[in-house]
């Protein structure tokens, strides 16, 4: 399996670093900020509560006969999930970083989908599996599904296509064997951004991005 996994991200890492500009001839590395990994772990939509309540998303958890976490256990449980999803992804553009109360797989949106489009890309496809294939393993979280777009275009349809994003790799995680019971998903648009002003299109590229929140189920 690790022998697996090193090969999807050699193979991952490869083509980012050929990226799209490779047909004309021109390798282009992907953009993407230094302090990346740091921004935005604090944003308070991050940091409240889960997607449509606790209260609801328990009682499903519940119906589908997940067990919850005891608080001793949860804080172990968390870190071995995050250490896991930074091996599969280590050095191909994903960030894995922990949060006050859970853990974030952010993931540029320029890996994941078309410009204007909510189709996944069928090259991430083989990692996205790896990922789906933990959290199938640390069953025992509940998942949010974030999608957000940098300010080009209209808010309006910012939040649509962010909308649509968050629904389709939610409906990926799911269709890889991922308890739906467990996934929520949400378009932000351009209301959350990583870099409010949007200087260059380094911050741009930054904004636009899907972004995977766990939370201990605690019951």
């Amino acid at each position: 399996m690790n022998r697996t996994r090193g090969t999807i991200a050699i193979g991952l890492g490869a083509w980012l670093l050929a990226g799209c500009g490779a047909f004309q001839g021109q390798p282009q590395p992907m953009v993407r900020p230094a302090a990346f990994t740091a921004l935005g772990v604090t944003a308070s939509y991050l940091n409240t509560d889960i997607i449509n309540g606790t209260r609801a998303r328990a009682a499903k958890m519940r119906a589908a006969g997940i067990r919850p976490l005891s608080p001793a256990a949860a804080p172990s449980y968390m870190a071995r999930a995050a250490q896991e999803l930074r091996q599969q992804t280590a050095g191909i553009g994903i960030d894995v970083v922990q949060l006050p109360d859970g853990v974030l797989v952010r993931v540029p949106a320029q890996m994941t989908f078309d410009a204007g489009s909510a189709s996944i890309k069928p090259q991430i496809d083989a990692t996205l599996t790896e990922v789906a294939r933990t959290l199938k393993s640390y069953n025992q979280t509940y998942i949010d599904v974030l999608a957000h777009t940098d300010t080009s275009g209209t808010p309006a349809g910012n939040l649509s296509l962010s909308q649509k994003r968050a629904a389709a790799a939610a409906a990926f995680l799911g269709s890889r064997g991922v308890a739906r019971a467990r996934i929520a998903s949400r378009g932000l648009g351009e209301a959350s951004p990583l870099y409010p002003a949007e200087a260059d299109e380094t911050q741009k590229a930054a904004n636009r991005r899907l972004e995977l929140r766990l939370v201990p189920y605690r019951g």
